[in-house]
């Protein structure tokens, strides 16, 4: 047996590629941004070929880092961006466009044609489990069949490929064009596209006629632990890849949140927070998402309850790049810490519409509640307390459609180092908020499920063994004040709607 598995860990801002030993702890790891590409106001893209470039950049970089070669390595593990999709052609591997991120908005007019049929927002949530929102990759591919000269006419001639940024990566380490790459997606990424029916586990013929997206376009959906293919050529050649799943599922994986009723809040560019639902689907009548927790080979699919927030993190980068009034996104607490509070301000981060539990593609963003008293400590304050205030609103629908009160809340990501932030939060939800020794969870949870699908670790219950808390913050506020301050917050959210019309761009 190999000493050790890897894991690629591809993204909305950066690749990383991690190699972890048979206790979770990282032995290596390399990591490379990659371009933010705006062309017009709302539309976020990404140059898929970059991104697969610096995938192998950083696969050799870990690799050397340790001085290990693919014999010591026993499978590889890919976790990925959700819902970024990718249209490439099959016999040179070239992306007809650059992927259209998560974030973008572009769609909302297919969005809304599609809604028109019937059902409104809805229209398809029984059956995938999701509402009709700029977010999910099926309309994106209808935008670049759409836009791109030519396009349709070749995806109708089978000569198109689609794939999330998973389908992608594997692809290519599977031998791309070349070398017939495998083009497969899990149950998780699947679930992400609005095409995929969560009963059945497969692609939705009609949703997809509907939709204008060619079935032939559509990865092969498998579970998200088993061998897919094996990597050549490069540096890993002959190393199995038998792992994937989306960032937000690999984070609740590597959180070992394998119980009906835990959960788990990764604080990144945006927020996720899922709650395992067992083998039943739970549909949201709180403005939540429907999704496959995992599949571990042939057992049943795991369900989750999802709230998805687009902006959190992207705030704090926000606060630093577009008004300089920090220098590095950790100086924020160092400002927010000059003050007691947040002097009366809210800051409402609708940059790209609202996602859960509003789902309002005409929100934009608002910092209400301004005075003279209101200095740039307050402004950084508000910054933090908006990504706990949002996911607050998450927890009360998450416990609304579950009917069970969630006793502790995991979490996990970049944000999560801020302690102002996570005592916050935990005042806000009036439970212990609780970080893992190890808090590279996401691409821990790609490396559990490539490392389960190949024997490297043997049960969950290893894994369970594996997880060590690190840190926990209890509430400390009291209940009038919380109420108070989220109060005020649901008032702030109310004047970001209706901000776009046919007059605003």
């Amino acid at each position: 047996m190999a000493d050790y598995v890897a894991a690629i860990d591809q993204g909305t801002t950066s690749t990383r590629c991690m190699i972890f030993d048979q206790d979770g702890e990282v032995v290596a790891a390399d990591q490379m941004e990659h371009e933010q590409i705006f062309p017009r106001a709302g539309w976020v893209e990404h140059d898929a070929l970059e991104i697969w470039n610096n995938t192998r950049e950083v696969i050799g970089g870990a690799l050397g880092k340790a001085n290990l070669n693919s014999s010591h390595i026993a499978a590889v593990g890919i976790t990925n961006q959700r819902e970024t999709a990718v249209v490439w052609d099959r016999t040179d591997g070239r992306p007809i466009h650059n992927a259209i991120v998560w974030q973008d908005t572009r769609t909302q007019e297919i969005c809304e044609e599609l809604a028109a049929l019937g059902g409104g927002a809805d229209r398809y949530k029984s059956t995938v489990g999701l509402p009709l929102a700029t977010y999910f990759s099926g309309p994106k591919i209808r935008w670049i069949l759409d836009n791109v000269e030519g396009a349709r006419e070749q995806a109708e001639r089978g000569e198109l490929l689609f794939g999330n940024m998973d389908t992608w990566v594997l692809w290519n380490l599977t031998g791309g064009a070349e070398h017939s790459g495998v083009h497969v997606t899990d149950v998780t990424n699947a679930s992400r596209t609005m095409l995929m029916d969560l009963g059945t586990l497969s692609w939705d013929e009609e949703i997809a006629a509907e939709m204008g997206v060619p079935l032939s376009m559509l990865p092969e959906i498998r579970s998200s632990s088993e061998v897919y293919g094996e990597c050549r050529p490069g540096v890993l050649r002959g190393v199995p890849v038998a792992g994937i799943l989306g960032d937000q599922q690999a984070a609740t994986f590597g959180q070992v949140c394998y119980e009906i009723g835990s959960a788990k809040n990764t604080y990144g560019t945006g927020n996720f927070m899922l709650l395992n639902t067992g083998e039943e689907r739970i549909h949201s009548e709180h403005g939540l998402l429907t999704t496959v927790c995992y599949r571990i080979g042939e057992s049943a699919p795991v369900y989750a309850l999802e709230g998805s927030i687009a902006v959190t993190g992207a705030l704090v980068q926000w606060l630093r790049d577009n008004l300089g009034l920090i220098v590095e996104a950790s100086e924020i607490e160092r400002l927010a810490v000059t003050v007691d509070d947040n002097g009366g301000a809210y800051f409402v981060p609708a940059f790209s519409g609202l996602f859960a539990p509003y789902w309002r593609a005409d929100a934009r963003g608002a910092l209400v509640g301004l005075t003279r008293y209101v200095n740039k400590g307050h402004l950084a304050r508000a910054v933090l307390e908006a990504t706990a205030f949002q996911s607050r609103e998450v927890l009360d629908a998450m416990n609304a459609d579950s009917g069970v009160d969630l006793k502790e809340l995991k979490v996990d990501g970049g944000m999560v180092v801020n302690e102002l932030l996570m005592q916050f939060q935990a005042d806000l939800l009036g439970v212990p908020v609780v970080r893992p020794r190890i808090n590279e969870t996401t691409a821990l949870g790609a490396a559990y499920a490539a490392g389960l699908a190949v024997g490297y670790w043997s049960d969950l219950d290893v894994l369970r063994r594996n997880w060590v808390e690190d840190m926990r913050w209890t509430p400390r506020m009291d209940a009038e004040r919380r109420e108070r301050l989220y109060r005020n917050w649901r008032k702030a959210v109310t004047k970001t709607f209706d901000w776009v019309d046919e007059d605003v761009d």
